[in-house]
């Protein structure tokens, strides 16, 4: 068993981490490893509202400063009247890379915004402020399809508080500096620019090789459940610090729905969320559905979980609407103009 925290980013701790040092997890997990040259991840999120993705973006993705990964989602269930969103998400080591790729597309993708609304919203934490978790050593998802595969079975996991412990920075930053979010607009686009470090979760599941009765338990009883949660997110989340929540469903490569989603949110601070996860009722029913399948499982399950967590400061991020629905992404926690 190893450290989530490879050595080249150990340091001697001044804040302790949430279990013993002799502490053993009941069942494996494994982290994404980047390679040691690696010091910034770009995540980018790009949003059209009310229609597909232009069939330029293929284009601009696969150009040579384009991203070492992406894929396409679209909203799960939409908002009764909301933005009903098709998101790509992109990823970069690299920068330098994507500064010259953003110049280039950037202001394309938003004078595209007319009767379809355009969004983008950017972090690029550093390597230290970024962790991620997947229950199997296979198919990797999001910013992992980038690394140079995954680690060993690592220790901190399997208790509240393993999402920070495997974050590099949290050995010695509290990792906590929430803001108010100021506002520019220009017409119809908005720049809003957070004060605080938020912190950005990609939490997904893929149930394409499930059968039979775990097939059935993740559609009828599972599924169901961690929807509630994600509309308590998208309705009410600012209740508990999550900024913005979408729930969506990945789209294969002739753009069907595939049997993959994921939950994406922007919380307040890390803080905000680790309260969420450990205390809410929306979030602890989720855990318990997981839990009571895994165990009638044996540990047998064909259900593959995964996350990927960062806490990005206020110069690290960029958030851009253009012609959008009032409630789409952190224009919804905007007051009332």
């Amino acid at each position: 068993m190893e450290s989530a925290i490879p050595p080249r980013l150990t340091a001697r701790r001044t804040r302790h981490p949430r279990v013993p040092d002799d502490y053993e997890p009941g069942f494996p997990s494994f982290v994404a490893r980047h390679s040691s040259k690696v010091r910034t991840l770009v995540l980018a999120y790009l949003g059209v509202q009310g229609a597909s993705t232009p069939s330029w973006m293929d284009a601009a993705l696969g150009d040579p400063d384009g991203p070492g990964h992406h894929d396409r989602a679209t909203a799960t269930h939409p908002e009764p009247g909301g933005p009903a969103d098709e998101v790509t998400v992109a990823y970069w080591e690299d920068p330098a890379v994507f500064d010259r790729w953003f110049a280039r597309y950037r202001g394309t993708w938003l004078a595209g915004a007319g009767f379809e609304g355009r969004w983008i919203e950017v972090v690029r934490p550093s390597v230290e402020r970024y962790e991620t978790i997947f229950g199997r050593r296979s198919r990797p998802e999001g910013a992992a399809a980038i690394a140079n595969g995954f680690s060993g079975p690592i220790r901190e996991h399997g208790y509240w508080g393993g999402m920070r412990d495997r974050m590099p920075a949290s050995q010695r930053d509290p990792l906590h500096d929430p803001g108010d979010l100021d506002v520019e607009r220009d017409g119809e686009r908005i720049r809003v620019r957070p004060r605080g470090s938020l912190c950005l979760i990609r939490s997904g599941q893929d149930w394409s090789d499930s059968e039979g009765d775990e097939r059935a338990c993740y559609l009828e009883v599972i599924e169901p459940t961690l929807r509630r949660g994600m509309e308590f997110l998208r309705d009410d989340g600012r209740s508990v610090g999550c900024l913005s929540n979408r729930y969506l469903t990945l789209l294969d490569d002739v753009g069907f729905r595939a049997e993959r989603s994921y939950g994406m949110s922007w919380w307040r601070s890390m803080a905000d969320l680790e309260r969420w996860v450990e205390s809410h009722p929306t979030h602890l029913d989720i855990f318990s559905s997981f839990g009571r399948l895994a165990a009638a499982a044996q540990g047998r399950l064909e259900l593959r979980l995964y996350h990927e967590v960062c806490v990005a400061k206020p110069e690290e991020q960029w958030f851009e609407y253009a012609s959008c629905h009032p409630r789409t992404g952190l224009l919804a926690a905007l007051p009332p103009v």
